[in-house]
C-alpha cells in the first residue's frame, strides 16, 4: 500500500505574504480550493481563507490582512486518520505540510487522502459490516473485538461512529462469513444491532412470525 507522504503536492507554490490581494483573487477564480498557504521569507505564516479574501481590498497586499490569516497545518509524519481530522476541523480542502524542522513541504489534497483512505482494507476488502450500539459506560472495545474473533471472523476495522454521553454506536467490518453467528452474540452481550443483515436469522425468524399472524388474523 502506498504512503500517505507520497501524495504531498507541490503543483502550486505558496503566496509570499507581500503577493498583491488581485493576483489571489486571480488564483482562487482559477482553482477550487477553500484556502491557500501564505509564507514570509520561506517560512510557513499561516493560510488564506478564499471567502475572507473576496473581502480585501484588490490595491492592498496580503500583509495588510495578516490577522486573518488561519493558522492550521499537519505534519509530514502524521498518520492518515490524524490529517483527516484536521481537514474536517478546519472546513479545508487543502492542508499545509510542515516537516518537523517545521520547514514548508506542500500541501494534502483532500480528494488525495479520501483516495488514500479507499486503498485501506477497511474500504478496499470485501467484508461485512455491523453495526452496534450500547449504553456509553457499558461498551468495550476489547469485547467487541473477542466477540467477532471468538465467532472466527477477522477484524478489518472498528471505530466509534457516534456518541452521546447515553449511547455509543460504534461500526465494526469482517470478512465475509459467519455474519450471523457474529450479530447473536453481540445480542448475548446486550447489544443493539443497529444495521440490517439478510443473515441475521433473529428477525428473519421474527418477520415470519409476524407475517403468520397476520395471515391468522385475516382468515
Amino acid at each position: 500500500m502506498r504512503q500517505l507522504s507520497e501524495y504531498i503536492n507541490n503543483d502550486f507554490k505558496p503566496f509570499p505574504i507581500t503577493e498583491t490581494v488581485a493576483e489571489v483573487h486571480d488564483f482562487f477564480a482559477d482553482v477550487s480550493y477553500t484556502h491557500f498557504p501564505i509564507i514570509e521569507n520561506d517560512a510557513y505564516i499561516g493560510c488564506i481563507s478564499a471567502v475572507d479574501a473576496e473581502t480585501f481590498e484588490v490595491s492592498k497586499a496580503l500583509a495588510d490582512y495578516r490577522y486573518m490569516l488561519e493558522g492550521f497545518f499537519v505534519r509530514s509524519t502524521m498518520i492518515w486518520l490524524d490529517v483527516l481530522e484536521v481537514f474536517a476541523r478546519n472546513n479545508s480542502n487543502i492542508i499545509p505540510i510542515l516537516d518537523d524542522q517545521n520547514k514548508y513541504v506542500g500541501y494534502y489534497e483532500i480528494t488525495d487522502v479520501i483516495k488514500f483512505l479507499t486503498e485501506t482494507p477497511f474500504l478496499k476488502e470485501t467484508g461485512a459490516v455491523i453495526i452496534v450500539e450500547k449504553p456509553t459506560a457499558d461498551y468495550s472495545m476489547s469485547q467487541i473485538s473477542q466477540i467477532v474473533e471468538s465467532n472466527n471472523g477477522k477484524l478489518l476495522g472498528i471505530f466509534v461512529s457516534e456518541a452521546d454521553s447515553e449511547k455509543v454506536q460504534v461500526t465494526i467490518k469482517t470478512t465475509a462469513g459467519g455474519t450471523n453467528e457474529i450479530i447473536q452474540s453481540f445480542r448475548r452481550y446486550n447489544y443493539e444491532i443497529i444495521s440490517e443483515h439478510q443473515e441475521d436469522d433473529y428477525l428473519n425468524t421474527l418477520k415470519e412470525r409476524s407475517e403468520y399472524l397476520d395471515k391468522y388474523l385475516n382468515i
